[in-house]
Order: structure tokens, then C-alpha cells, then sequence
């Protein structure tokens, strides 16, 4: 007696609910494996670009760089995003409703749009998480109700309750039961993980923004920024937009 003689004797109702723990589980699988990759090299990244932000001697020179490495990160993302904001205002259609407003505010409007799609690309595959990890407990417990029911439907067959006529079942209600808690156990735990990878890096994120605007702010009073913003903008602007279809954390 094992887990295939389980599979032989199992009806339609326990090989369904079988295959929606089994559909469960491949897909917290494929989440926790995927966003754990790209957090550890959106991490990496993040501290490489990080570390040059503050070591270059300009926010020119941080446009260079920006030019030649492309998007690699939420923090470069945030840091074109700004830059694109500039270029963006300095040829503004006055007439268009999204460049109303100062260039202190056009810029922050475009900072805090990086900053979503930014936290919305961190969130894909968290509400999956979430599902599974309040759910599957009770796909299980479904599963277990309807193997107490095959004991019971067996005794009163039988007409007495040994232990002949009620393995069987009852095993059946046993794995059902550890199924359930197996496949959302390790939901729970990663979502919970990544829920707090996602805030740190988005305090992180904030924080460093409120940096980013003082020194694209005080580049626009000046109007040192424009020519380098240029030439950074249209070659990036591709690859903006390959990284999100890419979805990359």
C-alpha cells in the first residue's frame, strides 16, 4: 500500500482535487524560483548602480553611464525616468494637459509613475502566492471530508466499523490533509518574503528619488542637463520599453 495504490483506488472527485494542488504547487514553485532569481540579481544591480550614482562627479557623468549600461534596475529605471522628464519639458506642447504644471511638478509626476510601474512589476505573481496559501488548506480539507465520507459509506455497507473498511478512506483523507498543507506552506512563507523584499526596496526606492529630484530639479534652474538628457533619452526609451514586456523585477 503506497501513493500509486492511493492514485489506482482514487474516484474523479480525489484525482481533481489531486490535480488542482498539483496546478497549486507548480505554480508557487514557479514564482518562488523566477522572482527569487530576479530579485538576487535586481539586487546586485542596484548596488553596482548605486555605488557609481554616488561616486560620479555630475549628474552629466550619471548620464553618460546611464547611456552606455542601459536599464538595469529599479533605481536606473527611476534615474531615466527623470531624465526623460527633462527632455520632455524642455520641448513640452503647452496645449497637451500632461505638461501643465511647473517643471518641479512635471518632473515629480514622472518619478512617482517609475516608482508604480516599478512596485507593480515587483507585485506580479504576489496575489498568486496569496491564493494559494489561503486556499490549498482548504482544497485539502475538501479532499479529507470526502475521504471520511468513503468510511462511512463503507461501514454502513458492511455493517461494522474495522479497521479493513476504513483504511483505505481514511488514508485518503490523511494525504489529502498533508497535500493541502504541503502545497501551502511554501506560498505562505514566500509570499511573506517577498512582501517584505518589496518594501525594503521600495523605501529604498523613495528614498533615493527624493535625491534624484533635488539634483534634476537644480539641473533644470540651471539648464546644464538638457544636452546630455537628449542624447540619453531616445536610446534609452527602447530599452524601457523591452524591459517591461520583459517584466523584470
Amino acid at each position: 500500500m503506497g501513493f500509486q495504490s492511493f492514485i489506482a483506488q482514487a474516484d474523479g472527485v480525489a484525482l481533481f482535487i489531486l490535480f488542482v494542488l498539483f496546478i497549486m504547487s507548480v505554480g508557487t514553485w514557479y514564482y518562488i524560483l523566477t522572482k527569487g532569481w530576479r530579485y538576487y540579481g535586481a539586487q546586485n544591480r542596484s548596488r553596482e548602480f548605486i555605488r557609481g550614482f554616488w561616486a560620479a562627479p555630475s549628474i552629466e557623468a550619471v548620464a553618460r553611464k546611464l547611456r552606455s549600461t542601459g536599464i538595469t534596475d529599479p533605481f536606473s529605471h527611476l534615474v531615466h525616468h527623470g531624465f526623460t522628464a527633462v527632455e520632455q519639458h524642455q520641448s513640452r506642447n503647452q496645449n497637451s494637459l500632461i505638461d501643465a504644471g511647473s517643471a518641479e511638478e512635471f518632473l515629480t509626476r514622472s518619478l512617482k509613475r517609475a516608482i508604480d510601474q516599478d512596485k507593480a512589476r515587483l507585485e506580479s505573481g504576489l496575489t498568486f502566492l496569496a491564493t494559494v496559501a489561503s486556499s490549498a488548506p482548504f482544497v485539502g480539507l475538501f479532499g479529507t471530508v470526502w475521504g471520511i465520507y468513503h468510511a462511512l459509506m463503507a461501514i454502513s455497507l458492511n455493517g461494522q466499523g474495522g479497521i479493513g473498511q476504513v483504511a483505505g478512506p481514511v488514508g485518503e483523507a490523511l494525504i489529502m490533509t498533508g497535500l493541502g498543507l504541503a502545497v501551502a506552506i511554501p506560498s505562505a512563507v514566500a509570499y511573506n518574503v517577498f512582501v517584505r523584499l518589496n518594501r525594503n526596496t521600495l523605501v529604498q526606492l523613495n528614498s533615493f528619488a527624493h535625491d534624484v529630484f533635488t539634483f534634476l530639479s537644480t539641473g533644470l534652474a540651471t539648464g546644464t542637463l538638457l544636452h546630455d538628457v537628449e542624447r540619453t533619452s531616445d536610446r534609452m526609451i527602447t530599452r524601457v520599453q523591452q524591459t517591461q514586456q520583459a517584466g523584470g523585477v
